[in-house]
């Protein structure tokens, strides 16, 4: 069987209570589009934007920009800059450090107010906001209602996955828990190291020893074994991405560690990330 994987862990805190390291990935991460309405003000705010190594975000606007009045900071750390009248695509490259913000500023080329938009792009290690429209004029009243559609598709999606979370809690644990869920579906479990292929990204603070997938009828789940790179505080995940063959995010149900990787702690951790599998991206 062929087997791909990408698996990232997003965000990573300093365990105890510390200080966070690195940005939690904003409510809009991880919709198909995100809206943003400029005010005719000189102080309209930086809005800001996630993007991601290797992955392309695209910017709309209703008013042609000017290519000469683009400044973007750190130019060099994006392969890709591609503006045009009304597009600009981006798409960061492995140069670029989680939680680094980078400042972008796009001016508009008929002198109305505004007349340029400043946006601050927050690094994150595998999330980007794919598609952000900018709207200087008044919006039509299908695009509000294209986005309201788009509210309600999300809240479904919340509604299935409470009604997932209190199914889970009336089935017993263990190989029954998996028979009575039908996770197995007459399959078994799939299972490959795929440790000799698997990367690391640049800038990370733990180094991985394994990386392990599994994959049954209806779940896939990537285990990395994970030590210290020396770095004098501890870490933890709180959110992962897995990605199938075709790049496309899976749901993640869960993350679990072991516990926190630090200094001097005493032998390796373990990060679960268990998503639901799709047919068409084998994991």
């Amino acid at each position: 069987m062929h087997h791909s994987v990408s698996a990232v862990l997003l965000s990573l805190f300093l365990s105890g209570g510390g200080a966070a390291l690195a940005q939690s990935p904003s409510s809009t991460v991880g919709l198909s589009i995100r809206r943003i309405e400029l005010v005719s003000d000189d102080v309209q705010p930086a809005v800001e934007v996630a993007v991601s190594p290797g992955l392309s975000t695209m910017f709309l606007f209703d008013s042609e920009v000017s290519r000469e009045g683009l400044t973007i900071e750190g130019r060099e750390r994006f392969a890709m800059v591609d503006a045009g009248l009304t597009v600009l695509r981006l798409i960061p490259s492995e140069k670029i450090s989680a939680g680094e913000r980078l400042k972008l500023t796009v001016r508009f080329q008929d002198g109305a107010a505004p007349a340029s938009a400043t946006f601050v792009l927050v690094a994150h290690p595998a999330r980007s906001e794919a598609h952000v429209e900018v709207y200087r004029r008044k919006r039509s009243v299908e695009n509000y209602q294209e986005e309201v559609r788009q509210a309600r598709i999300e809240a479904e999606k919340c509604r299935e996955e409470n009604e997932r979370l209190r199914a889970d809690r009336s089935v017993p644990d263990g190989v029954t828990g998996l028979i009575a869920t039908s996770v197995l579906d007459g399959r078994g479990i799939d299972f490959r190291d795929v440790s000799k292929v698997a990367t690391l990204g640049p800038g990370g603070a733990a180094g991985n020893l394994y990386v392990r997938t599994f994959r049954t009828a209806r779940r896939v789940a990537v285990e990395v074994g994970l030590v210290s790179r020396g770095d004098d505080q501890s870490w933890t995940a709180v959110g992962a991405t897995l990605r199938g063959k075709a790049n496309e995010e899976l749901k993640v149900l869960q993350v679990w560690q072991s516990g926190p990787v630090a200094t001097g702690s005493d032998g390796k951790r373990v990060v679960v990330v268990e998503a639901e599998a799709s047919s068409e991206s084998p994991l």
